[in-house]
């Protein structure tokens, strides 16, 4: 899975990982190492630099961007799936790189 790569790349960069994945996070933890795991987006984004979406599952086009934009230090999301408008992100403030589009 990419996200296993771009959890592996970051660590060796030393950043600090947080992850959430509301299908697969029994397969997560038995996989990745050295990471905290969120209960929801929200508790991932709190106190966060950036959150990387490498997931399209519904729940993340469902989540409340203003609230999320609220809880994160720095309001930066790489968006591995396009599931964002970059103007509407733009709008409310996110620096916001999508991937492919």
């Amino acid at each position: 899975a990419p996200s296993i790569e771009i959890i592996s790349l970051l660590q060796k960069k030393k950043a600090q990982i947080k992850v959430y994945d509301p299908v697969a996070m029994d397969k997560a933890k038995e996989i990745l190492r050295n990471v905290e795991y969120g209960r929801d987006p929200y508790e991932v984004a709190r106190g966060s630099n950036a959150l990387v979406i490498v997931t399209e599952w519904e729940e993340f086009q469902g989540i409340d961007l203003e609230r999320i934009r609220g809880l994160m230090v720095n309001p930066v999301i790489v968006d591995g799936r396009n599931i964002y408008e970059p103007e509407r992100m733009k709008e409310l403030g996110f620096i916001y790189k999508s991937i492919g589009r």
